[in-house]
């Protein structure tokens, strides 16, 4: 059974443990970790959603718990929703997926964390207070301006490459 559940979700997993972990190393002990929480949880699942679905959130919650062993809190300071643009990231279209997870990883570890949270994995403002233990107008805040850091970065190698 759980070679066969390694075997069914162990590269979509292996990409939610890289989008949040800081190097491929630490992806593969969040990978480990992750999985050896689905085997013990596997009698508390309640088949009230997919199950894809519940082995996902055991990996995001898992890598979250990771970084946060890993590394200090950073001091967050809220700042005025109204104050922030919220740019689009229409460039990322063009982009392979590769070239996005490499731009994801220079943000700074709390813009990286809601930013994956909210665009990639779809939670909430609300969720994403409530798991990382900030503000809703904090999680607004961070995902605006690592939505502005990752243009700026976009912006710089899209004209670095039309100048070669």
């Amino acid at each position: 059974m759980q070679k066969l559940l390694y075997d069914l979700y162990s590269s979509k997993m292996y990409g939610v443990c890289l989008r949040y972990a800081e190097n491929a190393e630490d992806a593969n002990d969040v990978m480990q970790e992750g999985f050896i929480k689905v085997y013990r949880s596997l009698p508390k699942f309640r088949a009230e959603g997919s199950f894809e679905g519940w082995i996902r959130r055991i990996f995001v919650n898992t890598s979250i718990e990771h970084y946060r062993k890993k590394t200090k809190k950073y001091n967050i300071t809220e700042v005025q929703e109204n104050t922030i643009e919220d740019n689009e990231l229409s460039a990322l279209d063009s982009l392979a997926t590769k070239d996005i997870l490499n731009i994801i990883n220079e943000l700074s570890p709390g813009y990286k964390q809601v930013f994956n949270l909210h665009v990639v994995e779809g939670y909430s403002h609300k969720e994403i207070a409530d798991i990382l233990g900030i503000t809703e107008g904090t999680s607004k805040s961070q995902l605006a301006r690592a939505k502005g850091v990752l243009k700026k970065i976009i912006e710089t190698r899209t004209s670095i490459k039309s100048d070669e």
